[in-house]
């Protein structure tokens, strides 16, 4: 909030006022000014009980002293008639601080600062009368009293912001390690109480299950993700990681759609507390397969969602190596021709059906499928009919179906 000044014009009604009236109501408001104060001081007390009170180096009221400081900078002003009253700076921004520190609202201290103005009008006004001030010119002195309200909200919200930022930062920083622990194998042998600890200093309550995100920054700038505090959010990685409660519960993966608008990446599979590490590997695993274009990219996935990838291309070596062997009797056959006969094969270990399924799940006639059938029988021999060699082929296959090998049309 920009501070207006507050600065009676010129040619108004309170200059027009005689000096000697003018000296009288300062000399008078001065006098009462910590009468004044006292009062205001118990209203907002009665009105606001939780307000901590903080004293002084000598006992006294931080409140108080910085309400009587601030009733005669706006007097003394008042009597002078030169440039801008002056604020207090430090009462005021310490007051904001300290409303920041203990996690009110900013309208309740704006609520306080209103009451006070009304109560230190009402006794201007009878000191007005007292002394004759003309009408005119206590109607600019209420307007001056909200100007200088502005100076002291303007002090006061700098110490509220001031405040909340290193309350945020604080935060991030407990967070941070809270996730370090959490996602690290070695705290399940540290011990329950060791977490629930820092869970609790990070204001974190404790889930019975987990799953944990690895994010992907967009290409270009985006805001961070809307999550709420009950997420766990750490951008500083390159590839920022945030830990979701209880993601199984109702609405949770929709609320995860919107915060994350903008943003790519991967949700591992819901875990039990103690397992957060083994989720987040699966999501690293994905995000990894995201960006081999192995999975669709450009969006946030949920691992349980692409299971059969995930567990198919991720041993690449081993899977790599058993279609190799598996799929050896393709070698000496064209390429067009193979991936064709590759494609039936898996049809027919899919369906385990008879030509005319296998033809209907191709789009191809059911006598191509007879004729491919037996090609495929002559090429494994009775290798074909044993089941362990079966589900070995289907698996192999089915890695390369994912990886767009199996080509279109059959």
């Amino acid at each position: 909030m920009t501070a207006r000044p507050a600065v009676l014009a010129p040619r108004s009604a309170w200059h027009e006022v005689p000096r000697l009236q003018v000296r009288r109501f300062a000399a008078i408001a001065l006098a009462e000014a910590p009468e004044l104060a006292q009062e205001i001081m118990r209203e907002i007390r009665r009105e606001y009980p939780h307000l901590p009170v903080v004293l002084d180096d000598n006992g006294e009221p931080m409140a108080l002293v910085g309400i009587r400081r601030a009733i005669e900078a706006f007097v003394q002003h008042l009597e002078s008639s030169e440039g801008r009253p002056g604020v207090p700076p430090d009462v005021f921004h310490d007051f904001g601080r300290g409303e920041g520190l203990g996690g009110r609202s900013l309208d309740s201290l704006q609520a306080v600062y209103r009451m006070g103005v009304r109560l230190a009008w009402r006794r201007f006004a009878d000191i007005g009368q007292r002394v004759r001030i003309p009408p005119p010119a206590m109607y600019e002195l209420v307007d001056a009293g909200y100007e200088y309200l502005d100076g002291l909200v303007d002090r006061s919200v700098r110490g509220y912001a001031e405040a909340a930022a290193r309350q945020a930062g604080e935060r991030l920083r407990l967070q941070r390690r809270l996730m370090e622990q959490l996602l690290a194998d070695r705290h399940r042998t540290d011990g329950a109480d060791a977490l629930s600890e820092r869970a609790a200093r990070a204001g974190w309550p404790l889930p019975g299950r987990v799953a944990v995100g690895v994010l992907l920054r967009p290409a270009r700038e985006s805001v961070a993700p809307a999550v709420g505090q009950e997420m766990l959010l750490d951008l500083e990685y390159e590839q920022p990681r945030m830990v979701v409660p209880e993601p199984d519960a109702a609405g949770r993966r929709e609320l995860l759609h919107r915060a994350l608008a903008g943003w790519a990446g991967a949700i591992g599979p819901p875990v039990p507390l103690a397992d957060a590490a083994k989720s987040l590997r699966w999501a690293e695993a994905a995000v990894r397969l995201m960006e081999r274009r192995l999975l669709p990219a450009g969006e946030v996935l949920f691992c349980t969602e692409h299971t059969e990838a995930l567990v198919l291309l991720q041993p690449e070596e081993l899977i790599d190596d058993l279609a190799l062997r598996c799929l050896a009797p393709l070698a000496h056959c064209g390429p067009a021709h193979g991936r064709r006969l590759a494609q039936t094969l898996l049809a027919w270990l899919e369906t385990r059906g008879g030509a005319p399924e296998v033809a209907a799940r191709l789009g191809v006639h059911p006598q191509t499928v007879r004729y491919r059938l037996r090609q495929i029988r002559e090429l494994w021999g009775d290798e074909i009919d044993d089941p362990d060699r079966r589900f070995e082929l289907e698996l192999v296959l089915r890695a390369q179906r994912l990886r767009g090998r199996l080509g279109g049309a059959a």
